[in-house]
């Protein structure tokens, strides 16, 4: 395996573990996920895992929106359509074509996620 490849696995494993802990009824813009993952600037890079990971089938990425609350999908779509049952089964509404970010954004609580013991993310106490 090339040192490029490794770090390419490296930053899919730290957005894919940033994914995981979206917790129900919460969502993350590309940007914040990419950010948390430690990877400022590489929003594309979440919408690329997303699309290519094997386990992208088992990520919540229903709850992954763009910085400005709408879906990722064009408004009717298919994919539109399932994004949002999805996440009104978890009570998040959309009010138009946009989620409200202050009432579901992944809001952490800075204490929780750096004393909480290892693996353990509690996300969104804060909310």
């Amino acid at each position: 395996m090339s040192i490029m490849q490794s770090r390419a696995q490296q930053r899919q494993q730290a957005i894919i573990q940033v994914l995981r802990r979206i917790p129900p009824g919460c969502v993350a813009s590309y940007g914040e996920i990419a950010a948390r993952a430690g990877l400022p600037r590489c929003a594309r890079l979440v919408g690329r895992v997303l699309r290519e990971a094997s386990e992208a089938g088992k990520l919540p990425w229903h709850r992954v929106l763009r910085a400005d609350g709408r879906l990722a999908f064009a408004a009717g779509s298919r994919e539109f359509q399932l994004q949002k049952r999805r996440l009104a089964k978890e009570g998040v509404m959309l009010t138009g074509v946009r989620v409200d970010l202050a009432q579901h954004g992944w809001h952490l609580d800075l204490d929780a996620e750096l004393w909480a013991p290892p693996g353990h993310h509690r996300g969104h106490e804060s909310r």
